[in-house]
């Protein structure tokens, strides 16, 4: 991305930035395949002084102005201080960062994966594992793109394989993170981690910087994921994120298997990732999870997901990932 020229300037409007971005992608794809037959080597080209990567960190900025990074499309002016569903203004907030060796094997390498853990979330799910962030935003440390970018140098620096940003959610803090990729100088896998309630323009956003792509897949219908996350629409949001993310870099799917969700959630999450992306995507079924957050505070007003898995429940999961024919890491 910092290899092709762009042509825009500051008092260019958002089409007319959307419009250079669509130019500037085509003439990606074409550089990006000169560079893997060997026809051109990347580092003797120049790095102009304004470059597709600074377009995309432009659009970003943009797009807070009228919050539209998820789908949740709030429409709040976040760079004024106006918070919209996730509470967050324009900063971005770090809680953690560490080398994380527990991630799906060809993540971790030797070094494990550079993981940044951002605060808040575009979801509300009752049964979160990590509510100490994702619900409180302020649970965590102001990072601008310049520190940021130092976090992600030191992390390869150490033997990171990749950065992998994660959270909560990553998505409200897309602007910052671009940005920090502007001013980082190494050469590392740069992953996605995330719920993948994106918009459409986030992805456009993403889909050339985006290496490898660690996105959830939660739910089979839109009914569970309104009832449980607070999300309207998911299903075609997330099934067509999928999409565009399969075709944009490497892709492992991760789909947490719920108790008493199998026929309405895992049977029609796994069936649309055979159908659509399975000849590509690696697949995580997975088994660890506990009732956590509301459902542990009140677990009558989630009967359902009151409890964890049972061993035939795990069983029948991997029994669906076997028949649609899935290239799938079993449950533990």
């Amino acid at each position: 991305c910092k290899k092709v020229p762009a042509d825009y300037g500051p008092d260019d409007g958002e089409g007319e930035l959307w419009e250079e971005h669509g130019r500037l992608a085509g003439i990606f794809g074409e550089l990006q395949a000169s560079v893997a037959k060997g026809e051109i080597q990347l580092e003797k080209l120049q790095t102009p002084q304004r470059n597709f990567l600074d377009l995309k960190a432009e659009t970003a900025r943009r797009i807070l102005r009228h919050c539209h990074l998820c789908e949740r499309r709030c429409g709040v002016d976040r760079t004024g201080g106006v918070k919209g569903f996730c509470r967050l203004d324009d900063k971005a907030r770090v809680s953690t960062w560490f080398h994380h060796y527990g991630e799906e094997p060809p993540l971790v390498g030797d070094g494990g994966s550079g993981t940044i853990f951002f605060t808040s979330c575009t979801f509300s799910c009752a049964s979160c594992q990590n509510h100490d962030i994702s619900t409180l935003p302020e649970n965590g440390k102001v990072v601008d793109a310049h520190a940021l970018s130092d976090i992600m140098r030191s992390l390869r620096a150490q033997g990171a394989s990749n950065i992998n940003v994660v959270g909560g959610e990553p998505t409200m803090h897309a602007a910052v993170i671009i940005e920090a990729l502007r001013h980082l100088d190494s050469n590392v896998p740069f992953l996605w981690n995330s719920n993948m309630y994106c918009s459409l323009e986030l992805m456009g956003v993403l889909s050339d910087v985006v290496d490898i792509w660690l996105p959830d897949f939660k739910y089979g219908n839109d009914g569970c994921a309104e009832r449980i996350s607070k999300a309207k629409g998911y299903f075609p949001i997330v099934a067509r994120n999928h999409a565009i993310a399969n075709v944009n870099g490497d892709i492992i799917v991760r789909h947490l298997v719920l108790p008493n969700h199998l026929e309405c959630c895992t049977k029609p999450v796994l069936e649309w990732i055979s159908k659509n992306i399975g000849d590509h995507a690696l697949v995580n079924v997975m088994g660890q999870y506990r009732p956590e957050n509301l459902v542990a505070l009140h677990p009558d007003r989630y009967p359902d997901i009151a409890r964890r898995l049972r061993g035939e429940e795990i069983e029948r999961a991997c029994g669906y990932a076997r028949e649609f024919g899935l290239i799938f890491e079993p449950v533990s």
